[in-house]
Order: structure tokens, then C-alpha cells, then sequence
């Protein structure tokens, strides 16, 4: 009997961890991304999953879609949630920076 008790604590544990190391940060990064979207008007520029940086032409809340101008005249519907964040020159740059200063950083001279 108390195998089964040893065995089910073990069980709920590891389904603990599971739940706090992979789906409640899925879950947080979702609402996020739901946060943005909402929050977004017409004009505003974002950058998109796959890097394009476009300007927010219509968001279609009850599709879940967003059409966006990724050049000018060159407008696409994107998935809202496909949206991950404002764009943010200053930032970009400022993180790029830390980029090129870890790299330089680690590099090792043979």
C-alpha cells in the first residue's frame, strides 16, 4: 500500500513540474501575445514571427486576423497571434548591441 501512496506523490510531483516548466510559461507568453493584440491600433508598426517589421492596417478581432503592410502598397493577412511585439527602434538596437558585446565577448582566438 504504501508503494501506491510513494508512487502517486512521485507522479503528482512530476506532473507539477511539468505543468510549471512548460505549459504555465506557454500559457503566460499566449496572454502576452493576447495583451498585444488587443492593445493595437491601426498605424501602429510591429514586428511580426518571421522578422517582418509592418505597419497594422486592419486587425479583424473576430477572425483572429490582421492585415498588415509589410512594404508600400504590399499588404498580407497575418494570424493576430502571429504578432509577437511592438517595434521599438531604440530597443532593437540597444539589444543588438548586447548581441555584438556577448559574441565579441565569447570568442575564443586560436
Amino acid at each position: 500500500m504504501q508503494e501506491w501512496i510513494v508512487l502517486a506523490a512521485v507522479m503528482l510531483l512530476g506532473l507539477a513540474g511539468y505543468w510549471s516548466l512548460v505549459i504555465f510559461p506557454k500559457q503566460r507568453e499566449f496572454n502576452k501575445r493576447q495583451r498585444l493584440v488587443r492593445t493595437l491600433a491601426e498605424g501602429d508598426e510591429v514586428i511580426t514571427a518571421s522578422g517582418f517589421i509592418a505597419r497594422v492596417i486592419e486587425i479583424r478581432g473576430d477572425e483572429g486576423i490582421a492585415v498588415v503592410e509589410i512594404a508600400p502598397g504590399v499588404r498580407v493577412r497575418a494570424v493576430a497571434a502571429s504578432l509577437l511585439q511592438s517595434f521599438d527602434p531604440e530597443e532593437l538596437a540597444r539589444n543588438a548591441q548586447m548581441g555584438r558585446q556577448d559574441s565579441e565577448g565569447s570568442e575564443r582566438h586560436v
